[in-house]
């Protein structure tokens, strides 16, 4: 399994080489449109809460928000919040277009959704170009990725093909892309009850003594409702696990 992996992160990587060499432009400041693929990314950013002391010489950090199939990007206010409040900027971002193909629902998953994960990443890594040089004052070299779900697959996947951009990854129980063992980045990932992971997504006992990575199981907690929406006792435990991981 881990060569067929590896076969597709090098292929992953040599589209994504090709699809950032065009234009880049601008539509607004919640819309952003990437050229090479004619595609509308809308976006979400907040600033931290002591913005003014991010500057040129000392960034703030950066946290993508990678919202959950089929739930839009600003329904997870309480991690952009969260990340506000300990100085990062946060970006959330529409992974989802209508005109997408639907999510691939035939095992397995590992290889018939790396469409969609690949998408998700050449979109990160084409707003990681822009949004650098229009916001100089945050660091988008050592990126904090969140993600619940298929938001967490594409973090994944994205720490998989660039792990010297990624310092940390806050997933909610992202359950088809394998959870990256690299001792670079740190991982926190908080699994509901209702619901299995595939073979290998998670680490085994061996592989937790070696790797920074923390698996949290949250007892009767659902899959689908880690989000704003979700009941606000659950809100609550994942807030507090993001903030102990990041603090």
């Amino acid at each position: 399994m881990h060569k067929i992996i590896k076969k597709l992160l090098t292929l992953s990587a040599f589209s994504l080489s090709a699809s950032l060499m065009s234009p880049l432009s601008v539509a607004d400041d919640d819309v952003i449109v990437d050229q090479s693929r004619n595609r509308t990314i809308p976006i979400n950013i907040t600033y931290p809460n002591e913005r003014n002391q991010c500057s040129v010489h000392a960034k703030c950090p950066v946290a993508f928000v990678n919202a959950g199939y089929g739930i839009s990007h600003t329904n997870y206010s309480f991690a952009s919040k969260l990340f506000n409040a300990q100085g990062y900027l946060s970006i959330a971002v529409a992974h989802e277009l209508k005109t997408d193909p639907a999510l691939n629902r035939i095992q397995p998953y590992l290889t018939t959704r790396m469409e969609n994960w690949h998408r998700g990443v050449v979109t990160l890594k084409f707003l990681v170009n822009e949004l650098s040089s229009k916001y100089p004052a945050y660091d988008f070299t050592k990126l904090t990725l969140f993600g619940h779900s298929n938001g967490g697959d594409i973090s994944a996947l994205y720490a998989a093909i660039y792990p010297n951009e990624v310092s940390q990854i806050i997933t909610l129980d992202h359950r088809r892309m394998l959870t990256p063992r690299n001792k670079s980045i740190r991982v926190l990932t908080l699994r509901g009850s209702d619901y299995s992971a595939d073979a290998n997504v998670l680490l085994n006992d061996t592989e937790l003594k070696a790797f920074p990575v923390s698996q949290v199981t949250i007892e009767k907690s659902r899959h689908n409702d880690m989000y704003d929406g979700g009941p606000a006792w659950l809100v609550e435990r994942i807030s507090n696990e993001m903030q102990a991981f990041i603090n």
